[in-house]
C-alpha cells in the first residue's frame, strides 16, 4: 500500500450485512429456523445446526467451489445437479467476485476472473508471499442464491506472519483515509469513511463497480465474510452488523483519478474496548 494525506469521502451510505448467506436477510428476510428434530431412540428434541457463516466453507446450498489448477487460478462452480454452472447474475457490474487473502490478513486482492463456456473461470493471480491464502467466490448464480465459498491456496516459503493493531486511519498513494464508529456485536453500528488528499476533502469520487466505494471485511479469527456496496446518500456511511465480538479486518476499495485504490483497516468491536483508532 501507499502513503498519503487526508480525504473527505462523500459519496453514498452503505448498508451492510454479514455476508453472502447471512445477508439472506437483507433481501429475504431472516432465514427460517427449522423445526427441531426428534432423535431415533430416546424421544429428545435435536438442537438445529448451527449456519456456517459466508467463506468458511467450499460449498453451501447446493453449490461447490473446484479448483481446478493454481497457476492461473482455474475454477468452476458446480451446481446441485453436478454440472458447473455458466448463467450468473451480474452484481455490482460483475457476474463474479474473486477476493484473496493470505491467513493473517495481509495481502487482500479484489480481482474479476473472465469466465469461459465451459463455466471454467480463469485469472492470474500472484500470491505475494509465503502462506496460506484464503480465495473467496462471492456470486449469484441464475435464479439461485446469493454465495460466498471459500478455499485455500498455499504458496510455499519462508512464512513471516503478520499482526495487526487497532487503526482507523490508512494511508495510501498520496490519499488518508479514516473510518469513524465503533462496531458493536450483534446490533447496526454506524460507521463512517472520509479520505483527503493534501489535507483537503476529495468531494469527485468515481463509481467503482457502480458505487463510490466497495467494502469487504473479515472477521480475523475465522475469515468469516462481510461484503458491503453503498446506498444512496450524501456521505460513505456503513450501517455495519458484526455477528459476534472481536476483531476485523476491512478493506475499502475507491476510486479517483481514474484509478481504484485500497485502503485497509483493523478495527475491534466495542465489547472488546475497541476503537479501531
Amino acid at each position: 500500500m501507499r502513503t498519503g494525506h487526508k480525504v473527505a469521502l462523500y459519496a453514498t451510505a452503505l448498508a451492510v450485512v454479514f455476508g453472502g448467506t447471512w445477508a439472506a436477510g437483507a433481501a429475504a428476510g431472516p432465514p427460517e429456523t427449522p423445526a427441531p428434530q426428534q432423535e431415533a431412540h430416546g424421544g429428545h428434541a435435536k438442537e438445529p445446526e448451527a449456519h456456517v457463516p459466508p467463506g468458511l466453507s467450499v460449498s453451501d446450498k447446493g453449490y461447490t467451489l473446484r479448483l481446478k489448477q493454481d497457476q492461473p487460478l482455474a475454477f468452476q462452480i458446480e451446481g446441485p445437479d453436478g454440472k458447473p454452472v455458466t448463467a450468473f447474475d451480474v452484481e455490482h457490474e460483475k457476474r463474479l467476485h474473486l477476493i484473496a487473502v493470505r491467513r493473517d490478513g495481509a495481502h487482500f486482492q479484489h480481482v474479476h476472473p473472465q469466465m469461459a463456456q465451459d463455466g471454467t473461470w480463469q485469472i492470474p493471480l500472484r500470491l505475494p508471499e509465503a502462506g496460506s491464502y484464503r480465495i473467496f467466490a462471492d456470486f449469484k448464480p441464475a435464479n439461485g442464491p446469493k454465495l460466498t465459498l471459500g478455499t485455500d491456496l498455499h504458496q510455499a516459503g519462508d512464512l513471516r506472519p503478520k499482526t495487526y493493531a487497532n487503526s482507523s486511519t490508512f494511508e495510501t498513494d498520496g490519499y488518508e483515509v479514516t473510518l469513524d464508529g465503533d462496531l458493536t456485536a450483534g446490533k447496526s453500528s454506524t460507521v463512517t469513511a472520509t479520505v483527503t488528499k493534501d489535507g483537503k476533502p476529495v468531494t469527485d469520487l468515481q463509481d467503482y463497480l457502480g458505487a463510490k466505494g466497495h467494502l469487504v471485511a473479515l472477521r480475523a479469527d475465522d475469515l468469516a465474510y462481510l461484503h458491503v456496496h453503498p446506498e444512496e446518500g450524501d456521505q460513505v456511511k456503513f450501517a455495519v452488523e458484526v455477528p459476534t465480538a472481536g476483531k476485523y479486518r476491512l478493506f475499502l476499495d475507491f476510486q479517483h483519478g481514474d484509478q481504484v485504490r485500497t485502503a485497509e483497516f483493523t478495527l475491534t468491536t466495542h465489547e472488546e474496548g475497541g476503537h479501531g483508532h
